[in-house]
């Protein structure tokens, strides 16, 4: 079980290196500050752990069994993607100026939504969490524990990221700085929403 642990934190780790949605959410989140940037961590957390739990309990093999809801989801994260992108894109800096709890609640949204209309993250909870299952346990309670265990790593890395991040506010904050993150994340935003909606099962 031990063994088992190790692997999958190991795993779990590497997976939450690799840049996607969150990473670009992430970075465009920390222009606002680091109350932002937690605030889009949380979201994405719930939303992943949204998904392990399911995978655990099983329940996101009905992802996989109707054609329709993949789809459907995969084009309504797409399209979400798209409008984060755009709206990043084309963005005044006018939110800036928003209440800080109003900025917090759309962060905490936008982190929520990416990882929940991620048809892919089910998919990939699926065949993940039971990998490194021992031989022999008991299903369930053994996968909500790898569940909580891989929603854990994740959370730790991208805390460590808005750390970094924060310690270079100062830099970001810059006008020239901030607007070239605003569209560099924007057009990463864009990119990955397009690939998501061409992309095949």
């Amino acid at each position: 079980m031990v063994d088992n642990l190790a692997a999958l934190i190991a795993a779990s780790f590497l997976i939450a290196l690799s840049p996607g949605p969150g990473t670009a959410l992430v970075l465009r989140q920390s222009v606002r500050g680091r109350r932002s940037a937690l605030a889009t961590v949380l979201g994405m957390e719930v939303g992943v752990a949204c998904w392990a739990v399911a995978a655990a309990l099983g329940l996101s093999v009905l992802l996989t069994a109707s054609e329709f809801a993949y789809h459907a989801l995969r084009i309504a994260g797409a399209l979400f993607l798209v409008y984060l992108g755009l709206k990043a894109l084309f963005s005044r800096h006018d939110a800036a100026q928003a209440p800080p709890e109003q900025l917090t609640s759309a962060a905490f949204r936008a982190g929520l939504v990416v990882n929940l209309a991620n048809p892919k993250l089910g998919v990939f909870a699926i065949s993940f969490l039971p990998q490194f299952l021992p031989a022999g346990e008991p299903g369930t309670g053994v996968l909500l524990l790898f569940a909580l265990v891989w929603v854990l790593v994740d959370t730790a890395w991208y805390l460590v990221v808005v750390g970094v991040l924060d310690r270079i506010r100062g830099w970001l904050g810059r006008p020239r700085a901030r607007r070239a993150l605003e569209r560099i994340s924007g057009g990463v935003l864009v990119a990955l929403g397009l690939r998501l909606v061409l992309s095949p099962r």
